[in-house]
């Protein structure tokens, strides 16, 4: 497997996509950003990423409309919400040879099952972003709490090639964890995603602060945790019970955090339903897992997109 990715393309370059690859890029990668919305502004003024201690600007971006334009690559970062994942096979596919990596830093579960059926296997790779991040204006991205990303092969232990991609995110200043369970690691990051994003729009638009502020959603917080937890046991994966008071805690010093499904819920775009709630739902179900709590914010969610389509 290859171990040196001289050309990188970014697919999906908003918050998280812009925020790694303007990072990357910043500490001497060939990065290429895949860009539609964003792109007239970023060729013009490039890519601007502030830091709670730091900001710096990408002056000159290699960013394309197609992949396409960008062509054959030694590894992609996949970085779109999964909901636009019917568009990955027409997308990827121009960026591979024979050795390409495909690393998806998507939300939820069924993404790597995804790209392993579209491009084998062997290609695919995970990467978990425990981070505050958000795109505030065209090429524009501030991230609040920089975190960590845990990265870990699909189906196998972690090799060279990981620690390859792990070793690149660190020089350019990303704190890295590499795992021998990607699976593991998604449904860890689903203990923090199910209560919060979902809850965030649940409740009303309301941030992870209000979340925490208030004893009965915290109570609320606490029980959806521990059903994913159950769940993971179910399936062979052990999440420690003291866990979910790490991300409590972790939670509360991010202040005001507006989920990424929240935003996309304001700004009227899909909400990413399906891969963080739906699947979690499918897979519980068949490990015979009880979780009646998601599955009531599952329709309470559905029920907040229903009523906003028809108002809109």
């Amino acid at each position: 497997m290859r171990t040196d990715f001289r050309r990188i393309a970014v697919v999906g370059s908003g918050a998280v996509g812009g925020y790694y690859g303007a990072r990357l890029a910043r500490s001497g990668e060939r990065v290429h950003f895949l860009l539609r919305r964003d792109l007239a502004a970023v060729r013009e003024f490039g890519l601007r990423v502030v830091l709670p201690d730091d900001e710096f600007r990408i002056e000159r971006v290699e960013a394309a409309a197609t992949t396409a334009e960008i062509g054959p690559v030694d590894l992609v970062l996949i970085a779109l919400k999964t909901t636009a994942n019917d568009s990955l096979e027409g997308l990827v596919a121009p960026l591979l040879h024979e050795a390409t990596a495909i690393v998806t830093l998507q939300n939820g579960l069924g993404s790597d099952e995804l790209l392993a059926m579209l491009f084998g296997a062997e290609r695919v790779l995970g990467g978990l972003c425990f981070i505050c991040v958000n795109r505030v204006a065209p090429g524009e991205i501030v991230c609040t709490a920089p975190g960590t990303v845990s990265f870990a092969e699909l189906g196998r232990p972690a090799g060279e090639r990981v620690r390859s991609i792990a070793a690149m995110f660190e020089r350019a200043g990303v704190r890295t964890i590499v795992g021998d369970d990607l699976a593991e690691l998604r449904w860890r990051k689903l203990v923090w995603n199910v209560p919060f994003n979902g809850l965030a729009v649940a409740e009303g638009e309301i941030p992870t602060d209000r979340i925490l502020a208030d004893a009965a959603l915290t109570s609320e917080v606490r029980s959806l945790m521990r059903e994913v937890i159950a769940v993971a046991a179910r399936l062979g994966h052990a999440i420690p019970d003291d866990f979910v008071e790490q991300q409590i805690t972790l939670t509360r010093a991010m202040g005001a955090y507006r989920p990424s499904s929240l935003i996309d819920y304001v700004e009227g775009r899909e909400v990413e339903v399906e891969a963080i709630w739906g699947e979690t739902l499918r897979r519980a179900a068949q490990a015979g897992a009880d979780v009646p709590r998601i599955e009531a914010l599952h329709a309470r969610i559905l029920r907040r997109i229903a009523e906003r389509h028809r108002s809109s």
